[in-house]
């Protein structure tokens, strides 16, 4: 996902995606462990979204 894409979402949505996201890392990082096929490109992803997910809520605050 794009940071541009996150600029028309409201607070409430970017919340939801932010505990999707970090739901979607944990099972990537168990599958991960477990010995299961994962691709490891995908885990850090799933974390650059978290963390641009994070600015733009952290963005909104601070004009607030």
């Amino acid at each position: 996902m794009k940071f541009s894409e996150l600029l028309h979402k409201d607070q409430k949505d970017l919340c939801q995606m932010c505990t999707d996201l970090k739901q979607e890392h944990m099972n990537l990082r168990i599958l991960s462990k477990t010995t299961q096929e994962t691709k490891t490109a995908a885990i850090r992803l799933c974390k650059r979204n978290i963390a641009r997910v994070k600015t733009r809520l952290t963005q909104m605050r601070a004009k607030k």
